[in-house]
């Protein structure tokens, strides 16, 4: 497993811009597919993102496309969530988690980092 560590949360106006980081552990790192997910309180938790080894194949949610990006700096071992055009509706608790294979379930991934909070006001 590789551990995980997840910072740039904040609050935010609606509009704004943060960019979420994601430290990994592990000498292993590089061979993990990483994604981004999220929790709203009283809500399940959702796929927002997710990228390949490699820095390609990446996948979005449809309610972030175009205004999220994720991507990954395998010699730092971090991964990034870059959130443009925030939304009230993208409150939530994040969390960066990693997997074997290019899963969005979030059941499928192993490792998980404790989450940082993102709150978008109006």
């Amino acid at each position: 497993q590789v551990h995980l560590e997840e910072s740039g949360g904040g609050l935010v106006q609606a509009g704004g811009s943060l960019r979420l980081s994601c430290a990994a552990s592990g000498r292993t790192f590089s061979s993990y597919f990483m994604g981004w997910f999220r929790q709203a309180s009283g809500k399940e938790r959702e796929f927002v993102a997710r990228i390949g080894w490699s820095g390609g194949n990446t996948v979005y949610a449809d309610s972030v496309k175009g205004r999220f990006t994720i991507s990954r700096d395998t010699g730092k071992n971090l991964v990034y969530l870059q959130m443009h055009s925030l939304k009230q509706e993208d409150t939530a608790v994040y969390y960066c988690a990693a997997a074997n294979n290019p899963y969005i379930s979030a059941t499928k991934y192993g490792s998980w980092g404790q989450g940082t909070q993102v709150t978008v006001s109006s």
